[in-house]
């Protein structure tokens, strides 16, 4: 809407006061219903200030806070897990090398008790073998003699039997000895 060739000229003439009053008397404004609305409006954007969007604003900054916090707590818990998982591996690694110096180490054990056992098993039989010779000498001794009285006897029971006569305990010997003299030479 333009203003009327009156309201410029009061304009011109010193009255701003009058042209608001025109322009507010154009449009129908009520100054004491507008004043009115004006307080209740400074009214209620202080109580929504200081009741609602002050409490909002500190339960947003809260929560940002909480959200950050909880962001640092994450990436310690990252990094915690991170060095959790490096400690785990490391520490098998570790078992895996305790283990293998394990195996190692009774690998050795098992061969050298298998080397000591090997030595005791050819002792034993050396000693078997020393011990069956000694024995098959000593039956050899033991047969050697029996063959000799027995021989001895033989002689003297066919010198008996050639000569016709009984000979006396010393010519048994002495046949005896002449006999185990030729058998030994």
């Amino acid at each position: 809407m333009a203003a009327s060739p009156d309201a410029v000229t009061a304009a011109g003439t010193g009255g701003l006061s009058a042209l608001v009053q025109q322009t507010a008397e154009q449009f129908g404004v009520n100054w004491p219903d507008l004043l009115a609305q004006m307080i209740s409006f400074l009214i209620v954007a202080l109580l929504l200030r200081r009741f609602a969007f002050k409490p909002l604003l500190r339960l947003l900054d809260e929560r940002r806070q909480r959200l950050a916090d909880s962001l640092r707590d994450a990436d310690a818990v990252r990094a915690e897990v991170a060095r959790a998982e490096a400690d785990r591996r490391a520490v098998l690694e570790a078992a895996r090398a305790e283990a293998d110096r394990i195996l190692v180490d009774a690998r050795q054990a098992a061969e050298a008790l298998a080397e000591r056992e090997r030595r005791h098993a050819e002792a034993t039989a050396a000693e078997i073998v020393a011990r069956a010779g000694q024995e098959a000498q000593a039956e050899q001794a033991r047969m050697r003699t029996a063959l000799r009285h027995e021989l001895g006897a033989l002689v003297v029971q066919a010198t008996t039997a050639v000569t016709g006569r009984t000979l006396t305990a010393e010519d048994q010997e002495r046949l005896r000895q002449e006999g185990l003299r030729e058998l030994t030479a």
